[in-house]
């Protein structure tokens, strides 16, 4: 795991893409978190669901007996080995999830990163919160921040206006 919460799965894949572009992962990764182009079909994920892909995340690439087997490390969880099966089946159903097969065993892999995920849900939220379509409810929203969130708010604002500007040019 990397100081930034990236596997060093992860962090293989972003620099094998960066040094297509001649970049490197410790150059760019201050920069905003591109949404990617791709998106699982589906974005609901119940509670095993999410974590079972967090534990995916965290190995980068798992076959079902590894899942359950971390699953199982906790002495008060009992889940079967099927359900883990059956889970991973519908994340990658949902397109979160591909399965690629080597011998006789199934090894299951993220699509998009937690980075990604994140950011994809981030844009979901604000886009439902925009849909309110009403300016009064976002300016009474906007009114009733505190200042750390004014801040927080112009701080993204700077990095959104830095990223449009590097896209520019």
């Amino acid at each position: 795991m990397s100081k930034d919460g990236l596997s060093n799965y992860e962090v293989w894949q972003i620099n094998k893409l960066l040094m297509a572009k001649k970049l490197h992962y410790g150059t760019v990764k201050n920069f905003v978190t591109a949404l990617p182009n791709y998106r699982p079909k589906q974005l609901s994920l119940g509670p095993l669901e999410a974590e079972i892909l967090d534990i995916v995340w965290q190995l980068g690439c798992a076959t079902v007996k590894d899942i359950h087997d971390r699953i199982l490390s906790d002495p008060d969880r009992e889940l079967a080995y099927t359900s883990v099966t059956t889970v991973l089946n519908r994340l990658t159903k949902k397109g979160w999830l591909v399965c690629d097969k080597q011998g006789r065993a199934f090894y299951y892999r993220p699509t998009v990163t937690k980075q990604q995920a994140q950011a994809i849900e981030a844009q979901e939220r604000l886009h439902r919160f925009l849909a309110v379509g009403s300016p009064e409810i976002v300016a009474a929203f906007a009114d009733s921040l505190d200042a750390a969130s004014v801040d927080n708010l112009k701080a993204i604002a700077k990095r959104i206006d830095d990223a449009r500007k590097a896209r520019e040019q």
